[in-house]
Parts: C-alpha cells; sequence; structure tokens
C-alpha cells in the first residue's frame, strides 16, 4: 500500500522525536578554536531509516508543513544547547517559504526566549534562491531579525544571480560559500579563484566568511591563506546528534584540538601573529611595493601589466595607468625582443637573476641606459604558475662610474709608467754610463 508522504510526515513532526537536529561544528581557520554550530535536520523514519533532508524539506515547504517543522526542531535545538559556553553560536536555516511570513521573526524570537537561548547568539541563513522573487519581503523580515539581535548570511554564495544585488540590499554580516567550490579548489584555478573572489568581497564589505564542505587539510590551508574566517566540514566533523553535543563541544574545546584543527600554523603564538586581513595586507603591501628602491611590477600569463609601482612607470617614461592592461612588447619593444625567451621560460617556472639589458641610445653607436632585471615565476596558493614578478634597477651611473673609475685607474698606471726614471747601465772598466742611440 503506497505511503501518503505529507501524512507520514505530519505523523513525523507531531512525534517530536523522529526530526531532530544535528550539529556540525564551525571552526576559526586561523586559531583551530569551535565558535558554534550549524543545525542540520534528521529524520530517522522508524521504516525507512534515515531520510535525506532533501527529499522531506521541499515536501514541507510544498504542503505548510515547514511552520511547525522549524519550530519543532528550534524547540530541540534550544533544549539541546542549554549548556553550551557562551561564545558558542548556532547557525539555522530559513526556508524561501517562511520568508513570505511577515510574523517569522517575531515567532522566532518567542521560541528562543522561551528556551531561554539568546538571541543574538543565533546566525540566520538565507540562500541566495530565496531572495530571487522575494527581495522586499525578505528584507523587511531580515531588517527585523537584525534588530532583535540576531546576526544574517547568506548561504551558498556564488550559485545565485544577483549576489551583489542581495548583498547590498540586505543586512548580512556573513557570506558563506558553496562546498562545491572548496572541495574543487585544490584542482581547479577556476573555483580557487571564485573562492579568493569572494573572499576578497567580503572582507572589502567587511563581512565574516565561511567556507562550506572543508574536508582535507589542504583545503583549510588554501582557505586561511586565501583570508577566510571560518570553514566547516568533515575535516573537523560529521553532523552529531544531541546526545553527543556536549562531549563533542569538551573534546573541542582541548588545546590540543585547536592545534590540530589551526591551518598553516607557524611557529609563533597566537600572541605573536599579526591578524590582518587581506585589505590591509594589501594596503601595507601597496606601500612597500611603492616605496621599493628599484621598479617592480607583475605581468600575468599573457605578459599583460596588471600591477606596477610608480619608480618603474617613471623608468619607462609612462604613467601607471598607461601600462596597465598593455602587454610588456607594447611598452618596451625592444627590450621584450630582447629578453622574451627569459619571459617565456619564466611562465614555465624558471627564475632569471641580475640580466644586463642596454637600451639604444640617442644616435646610433652610443649607449644607453643600463638596467639590472629579474624574472621571477609567481606562483598561486596552489604552486600554480600564474604571472612573472619582474624587478627593475636602473644602474646606468653605477656602471658608468665603474667605466670612469677603470678609466682613471689605467691614466694614472699610463702616467706611473711614463714618469718611472730610466736606469742606465754601465760600462765596468770606464765607469760611463751607455745611453742608447735612439735615433
Amino acid at each position: 500500500m503506497p505511503v501518503d508522504k505529507e501524512s507520514d510526515l505530519r505523523r513525523a513532526i507531531d512525534n517530536g522525536n523522529e526530526i531532530v537536529p544535528y550539529f556540525q561544528p564551525l571552526i576559526e581557520l586561523r586559531t583551530g578554536q569551535l565558535t558554534g554550530f550549524e543545525v542540520l535536520a534528521r529524520w530517522h523514519h522508524p521504516l525507512r531509516g534515515l531520510v535525506s533532508p532533501s527529499e522531506f524539506i521541499p515536501l514541507a515547504e510544498g504542503t505548510n508543513l515547514i511552520d511547525p517543522l522549524l519550530h519543532n526542531l528550534l524547540r530541540g535545538v534550544f533544549i539541546a544547547t542549554t549548556t553550551l559556553p557562551d561564545h558558542l553560536t548556532v547557525s539555522i536555516n530559513i526556508s524561501p517559504t517562511q520568508l513570505y511570513d511577515p510574523a517569522l521573526a517575531r515567532r522566532i524570537y518567542f521560541s528562543a526566549q522561551e528556551g531561554g537561548f539568546p538571541f543574538h547568539r543565533i546566525v540566520f541563513e538565507i540562500t541566495e534562491s530565496a531572495l530571487v522573487d522575494n527581495i522586499s519581503q525578505a528584507k523587511i523580515i531580515a531588517h527585523e531579525l537584525k534588530t532583535l539581535g540576531a546576526r544574517l548570511a547568506l548561504d551558498d554564495f556564488g550559485t545565485g544571480y544577483s549576489s551583489l544585488h542581495h548583498l547590498q540590499s540586505l543586512p548580512f554580516d556573513e557570506i558563506k560559500i558553496e562546498s562545491s567550490f572548496v572541495q574543487s579548489m585544490i584542482t581547479s584555478r577556476e573555483s580557487r579563484k571564485i573562492v579568493a573572489a569572494v573572499v576578497g568581497l567580503g572582507n572589502s564589505l567587511g563581512l565574516v566568511t565561511v567556507a562550506e564542505g572543508v574536508e582535507t587539510k589542504a583545503q583549510a590551508d588554501m582557505l586561511l591563506w586565501q583570508g577566510c574566517d571560518f570553514g566547516q566540514g568533515r575535516l573537523y566533523s560529521h553532523p552529531v546528534p544531541p546526545s553527543a553535543l556536549n562531549s563533542l563541544v569538551v573534546a573541542m574545546s582541548q588545546p590540543e584540538s585547536a592545534l590540530l584543527f589551526a591551518s598553516a600554523a607557524t611557529e609563533k603564538s597566537a600572541e605573536q601573529q599579526i591578524d590582518l586581513r587581506p585589505n590591509q595586507q594589501h594596503a601595507q603591501l601597496q606601500a612597500i611595493y611603492d616605496g621599493a628602491p628599484v621598479g617592480l611590477c607583475f605581468l600575468d600569463r599573457q605578459l599583460r601589466y596588471i600591477s606596477i609601482n610608480q619608480r618603474l612607470a617613471e623608468m619607462n617614461r609612462l604613467s601607471v595607468t598607461e601600462h596597465l592592461g598593455h602587454h610588456i612588447s607594447d611598452i618596451l619593444p625592444q627590450m621584450f625582443q630582447a629578453l622574451e625567451p627569459c619571459f617565456r621560460l619564466a611562465l614555465e617556472g624558471q627564475s632569471f637573476l641580475g640580466m644586463e639589458y642596454v637600451s639604444l641610445g640617442p644616435s646610433p653607436g652610443k649607449r644607453g641606459d643600463i638596467f639590472l632585471i629579474s624574472c621571477q615565476p609567481a606562483r598561486d596558493e596552489a604552486g600554480e604558475v600564474i604571472g612573472v614578478s619582474v624587478s627593475v634597477a636602473d644602474i646606468t651611473e653605477h656602471k658608468r662610474s665603474e667605466e670612469a673609475l677603470r678609466k682613471s685607474r689605467e691614466e694614472r698606471r699610463r702616467q706611473i709608467e711614463m714618469s718611472t726614471p730610466t736606469v742606465f747601465p754601465r760600462d765596468t772598466d770606464s765607469g760611463i754610463f751607455i745611453i742608447p742611440n735612439r735615433c
């Protein structure tokens, strides 16, 4: 006899102990510290076993059972988390259909009060798909949740169509990077660049970035290298039921656990580490870049100028903006012709240090300026060559000084040789000096 899935789901919700919250840890990538949990619904069906959320959540949304499901789930969350340390947060997903409910924020707030869980420790996750057709009502509910003290996260960022508009329209505190990008970033340069772009956008907007689906230490290290703040996934723990929550908190709060999970750890202690966000790092590096005593630039794999400092731009007698985006052969055709093999080999991973290049002089036969050029491959976080880093030192005056000093030494030596007294031989019998006949 076919099972009525709606009735079966309603029975499970009314039963109260079949659909329960599971908790997956959120870890600060830099320190390895536990910071909170994301709540994930799990249905333990008495006959079918574990039913996937991808099956029963859409069913609940399509049968008006999503509200009782959420509140039943929240009840279990607040019961399970009453003994959690005060600094740990709980992240809860909001269904797209619930963003049409103008009473949603108030009902969730009262549920939290009843459960004795502080509202400011709750993060509500909203997917981009939930905002596509309902941005105006979602904006009202989002502001209500923020006013009550909760935080908001934009879930699965990068998979929708209007992400930037959503970030501008709603008061989000966090961006969550979709797991497929995270899990393929080691092998896919495109995924790495998407993750880096999302992290950079989050940092520039002052938003916390969270990576989903972290499965390996290599992924965690790369995420930290790119500036991501938090991670969650199987590397740290599978989602656990309420009965295992407290023991998991105790285990993950041990110092050795933090050391195990800390990504790209250095030998320095946490107090010694300088914690700069990528936008701050960029500003700091740009200041160093511009203040360097030599010319510096970065060329992409097509050998186009991506960045250049003021000193090198002045050496080339052009502005910084006149370089950007142009191929090096457009700016310095003679130099590129002479050194093109070095640039090509640098793209293959070879380094060339201290190559002398003499530019064309003002007239035929005249030497121009002399430069010392180094080309080194620039690699991304996975070790892939993404361009060429070039440094240029103008050594013209140094070389001219060396040449002048060499000529001065030769002239001095010649003068010494010319002024040395001549010793004439003397006849041993007569004692008369013999002067050679130079005629």
